[in-house]
């Protein structure tokens, strides 16, 4: 077996793990609590309550439709990943809905509802997929309305989802189904990039050889070297710059100090830093 079809595999196995945890999301939190955020799966909870129509049911009807009329107008671009995570969610939902959920308990099913669903959702994501619905349909409405970002059209639907929510259940609910789309949104950032944040630091000092010096060979840290003028007095300045982790923060602080108190240093974070030294890329 070549790489290439090992990573595909890899790369399922994962977006199945990602699709069965926003199904247990659903079945065990949300669709029983009637806590309904945005999206297909809140549109399909907001349903089955009018209607009592299965969720997985009402997922897989809007989404399948919607998938055939974005592939027409965006073209293939969401591929084989997208169709087998939609596919999933949708007949998974109903498969486990025997399920009795964990919880009546609507502000414990937003919380633990959220964070699990931000959990599949970001592994999904993670691995080159997503679970159809309103992601299509922002990118279609984008094609017709170039003015309104992807993103502030999936805002707008998602509000509007939402709402409805409110009005068909109560505000609380509605307020609840808020609380979880933002945790979910939290989630799906950690799993993407992750909770050790490097820090990024950018040393103006006129003692640049001697910082540069120990963070090579005390910190063995890699460091950049940038040419810059300064504004008001039009003199060359060499700036350093270098990412340490959060754990070596204070160890360049001190040896910045020790070489030059009257150095200018900026820390900032970086939410992802790839090649030596740090993760792969």
């Amino acid at each position: 077996m070549n790489t290439k079809v090992k990573k595909i595999i890899y790369d399922f196995v994962w977006i199945t793990i990602g699709t069965l945890l926003l199904t247990l999301s659903l079945d065990l939190f949300l669709a029983p609590n009637r806590i309904a955020p945005g999206g297909i799966s809140g549109l399909a909870i907001v349903l089955q309550h009018l209607f009592g129509w299965p969720v997985g049911a009402v997922i897989l009807l809007i989404n399948i439709p919607l998938f055939i009329i974005s592939i027409k107008i965006l073209g293939t671009g969401f591929g084989a990943k997208t169709l087998y995570s939609t596919m999933l969610l949708g007949v998974s939902v109903d498969v486990f809905s025997f399920l009795k959920p964990l919880t009546h308990d609507p502000m414990l099913a937003a919380v633990y509802g959220g964070i699990i669903m931000g959990l599949g959702l970001g592994i999904v994501f993670k691995y080159g997929a997503t679970t159809g619905g309103t992601d299509m349909a922002a990118m279609t409405i984008h094609k017709y309305v170039p003015f309104l970002s992807v993103g502030r059209i999936l805002l707008i639907i998602d509000f509007i989802i939402i709402v409805l929510a409110g009005i068909v259940f109560t505000p609380e609910l509605a307020l609840y189904a808020l609380a979880t789309e933002f945790l979910g949104i939290k989630v799906i950032d950690i799993v993407q990039e992750g909770t050790d944040y490097e820090r990024i630091a950018i040393i103006i000092s006129d003692k640049y050889e001697d910082i540069s010096k120990s963070i090579l060979y005390d910190m063995n840290r890699g460091v950049t070297e940038l040419k810059g003028v300064g504004a008001y007095s039009k003199k060359d300045k060499n700036v350093l710059l270098c990412v340490v982790t959060r754990n070596e923060v204070t160890n360049l602080r001190e040896l910045v100090k020790k070489a030059d108190p009257a150095a200018f240093v900026i820390l900032t974070t970086a939410h992802e830093v790839m090649g030596e030294g740090f993760r792969d890329i």
